[in-house]
């Protein structure tokens, strides 16, 4: 579909949403940002995956990565509570592929800078990590962390810093904890973080879709008319 087109099915659209829920979506792609995006590894519970897509949503992070290489990635629509509609989910689960190193190729060739989150010495504390160039967080399983394949592969670690007995938090608290950093540092730069107009334009028909009830039959309607 060209960029006119996309214009004027945005338009067709919109037509049948009213001005306050296109003011709200307006209003959160100017919020949203695919400079920091999130990588989940292997995850298991599927409370924590479900978490996981309710804080990026929250936090404005558009793009959520998941590598399946034992583990389905499973949601409780319970715990999301339809944040996953409003979010790009990229998952990898090829049977012949390394489903790691295709998601770690993948994110350089968009020229991501690869964090690992981990408390392994050396890391270093999210809070004094300086935020220069679009950033994948990578997450591990909730036993054992990130496998040496992918932190072998990871530009630098962070870990949050812990006060406790405790070595470290649910997946979910980190992936929120760290999120609340990184935008945070986000916000207070002068970064190019906002989405580009054509980004923004797929996201709208996707979101437009997302709250019109016959939004696949009036989209039929719209090809028909100008076919």
């Amino acid at each position: 579909m060209t960029r006119d087109e996309q214009r004027n099915l945005i338009n067709y659209l919109g037509e049948f949403i009213s001005d306050y829920k296109k003011s709200l979506i307006e209003e959160k792609l100017c919020n949203r940002t695919q400079y920091i995006t999130v990588v989940l590894e292997d995850i298991f519970n599927p409370h924590n995956a479900s978490a996981v897509i309710r804080s990026c949503e929250c936090f404005g992070i558009q793009d959520l990565h998941v590598v399946e290489q034992r583990n389905k990635y499973r949601l409780n629509p319970g715990v999301t509570r339809g944040s996953s509609k409003w979010i790009s989910l990229y998952q990898y689960h090829s049977n012949q592929d390394d489903n790691s190193d295709k998601c770690i190729r993948e994110l350089k060739n968009r020229g991501y800078q690869l964090i690992a989150a981990t408390p392994d010495h050396g890391s270093i504390p999210v809070n004094e990590y300086k935020l220069e160039s679009p950033v994948a967080l990578f997450f591990g399983t909730e036993m054992k962390g990130l496998p040496d394949q992918v932190l072998n592969q990871m530009d630098e670690s962070i870990h949050i810093p812990m006060r406790g007995f405790t070595k470290s938090f649910n997946i979910s608290v980190s992936v929120a904890l760290c999120l609340y950093e990184f935008t945070k540092k986000l916000a207070a730069s002068d970064l190019n973080w906002a989405l580009d107009e054509a980004k923004m334009d797929e996201l709208r028909i996707v979101w437009y879709k997302n709250v019109i009830k016959k939004s696949t039959l009036l989209e039929k309607e719209f090809l028909n008319m100008h076919k």
